[in-house]
């Protein structure tokens, strides 16, 4: 094997280290949703695994766990009503509950270890119907499958004489997956914001807006802040909460906003593989602001008994043919189980 490769190989191997790792939680849950063998990992050997982990931590999401609940609302301009007839695009206000969070299942780490930020959202129509969304702060999905998620767990095990991954294994998994290479092009380069209110957060996987005579717009969208990005500096790295007094901070001095950026697919682009990043020159509509007013602590907080189901959608939003949603939905109906039955035991 010549140097290049090896060299590439430690780079690679660098980098699940530091992005990576902590999207391996996601990757259990999705095991543990029954997409793959349920005899290679039940529900009790995920509990296991994530404990193993991030330690032991009754009543917490298993992933994302360190976060704040944020209420606001969402003032629809009416331009994406054109794409979609859920009553809240429509000209107007919907209530929103919502939560910032950092990756992973430790709700003790320290907010600069995490480059991974999350942004999940309950719109509450008036009509009663509710659209849920989780988003993250990275332009695009590592991987295509949940049998990648499964290779990538695999392939970063740290072995058990050095600690560290293999990185001939790591070389064999990205030979598999070359679409994960996109993925670590990014973070090679990525720095965090100071804030969350600096971050874009995107919906990664694709939806279907179905408009007012039926007909289906395959999109994407993300919440881009009015905040500018400013990169972490080294305070920041040496306070383990830095994001969370920072979102304090800029409420009691007023609001903070996001728009809601709606990307329409163009000819060619695929709904079922979130790890493509759709062409810049794609058509995008804004379609109204996020305005967020205040945060509370997340445990017994309002976004404490929320599970962000990615298929909670309101009628004029469906799910797109990602495999991933699916995954997703029942893993996240897995985490929420768990927690509230050990919050209720709590007390």
């Amino acid at each position: 094997m010549n140097k290049p490769f090896l060299s590439v190989g430690h780079k690679i191997v660098r980098l699940a280290i530091i992005i990576v790792i902590p999207l391996l939680v996601i990757a259990l849950f999705v095991w543990a949703g029954g997409w793959l063998d349920t005899g290679r990992l039940t529900s009790d050997k995920l509990i296991t695994a994530l404990e193993k982990s991030n330690g032991n931590h009754p009543g917490y999401r298993r992933n994302h766990a360190k976060g704040v609940c944020i209420l606001g609302d969402f003032s629809a301009n009416g331009n994406a009503s054109a794409l979609s007839r859920a009553a809240l695009f429509a000209s107007g206000v919907t209530p929103v509950v919502g939560r910032l969070a950092i990756a992973g299942g430790n709700p003790n780490a320290p907010d600069y270890a995490v480059p991974i930020r999350s942004m999940a959202l309950a719109f509450y129509q008036k009509n009663g119907e509710q659209w849920r969304t989780g988003m993250n702060a990275m332009p695009f999905f590592p991987v295509q499958s949940v049998q990648g998620f499964c290779d990538l767990q695999t392939a970063t095990l740290p072995d058990t004489k050095t600690g560290k991954p293999d990185p001939a294994r790591m070389q064999a998994f990205v030979r598999q997956h070359p679409e994960i290479k996109p993925f670590f092009a990014w973070a090679k380069q990525y720095v965090p914001s100071s804030s969350w209110v600096r971050d874009q957060f995107n919906s990664l996987n694709a939806f279907n807006f179905i408009d007012k005579e039926g007909h289906s717009h395959l999109v994407r969208w993300s919440m881009v802040p009015h905040a500018d990005y400013q990169a972490m500096d080294e305070n920041e790295k040496n306070d383990a909460n830095f994001l969370q007094r920072d979102l304090q901070q800029r409420l009691a001095n007023g609001p903070q906003k996001w728009d809601l950026m709606v990307t329409v697919a163009g000819s060619g682009d695929k709904g079922n593989d979130a790890s493509i990043g759709w062409p810049a020159d794609r058509q995008v509509i804004n379609a109204g602001t996020l305005t967020i007013n205040k945060t509370t602590a997340q445990q017994q907080g309002v976004c404490n008994d929320i599970n962000y189901d990615p298929l909670i959608l309101p009628e004029g939003i469906t799910a797109s043919d990602d495999p991933l949603l699916n995954a997703r939905s029942s893993a996240y109906a897995k985490s929420y189980n768990a927690r509230t039955h050990e919050q209720a035991g709590a007390h």
